[in-house]
């Protein structure tokens, strides 16, 4: 796919890219609080989770989903930073696309919550 912002390859599109993903994280923690507070508990619980965990399956269960919530926040903060960008104004479309993201969100913590129940609560 070829675009006007598509001008770098190999090792200089890996640069550029590696950079703007440093860039969205730092915007991330700047301007949405929600990722901060997903920040915090990313920081207790990956390192609990590598503790907790007895094997390496186990580990993978309880870390995953972490990054999960992380990732789908950053999607869902996209989403909304979009959605404000084409306008103020309340329109019913804008309103669902800001549900749909808040609900993969919430699907991600569910997920964490399961996978974390499940590994601890039900061991033999």
């Amino acid at each position: 796919m070829h675009g006007p912002h598509k001008g770098a390859t190999g090792i200089r599109r890996l640069i550029n890219a590696t950079r703007y993903s440093f860039e969205g994280f730092a915007a991330a923690a700047r301007h949405e609080a929600a990722f901060r507070q997903e920040l915090l508990l990313a920081a207790i619980l990956l390192p609990l989770g590598l503790w907790l965990g007895e094997n390496g399956v186990e580990r993978a269960l309880l870390v995953g989903p972490v990054f999960v919530v992380l990732a789908i926040e950053l999607v869902n903060s996209a989403v909304e930073a979009t959605v404000d960008r084409i306008g103020v104004e309340r329109h019913p479309l804008s309103g669902i696309a800001k549900e749909l993201g808040s609900a993969a969100v919430f699907i991600a913590f569910a997920l964490l919550a399961v996978n974390w129940l499940l590994v601890l609560a039900w061991r033999h």
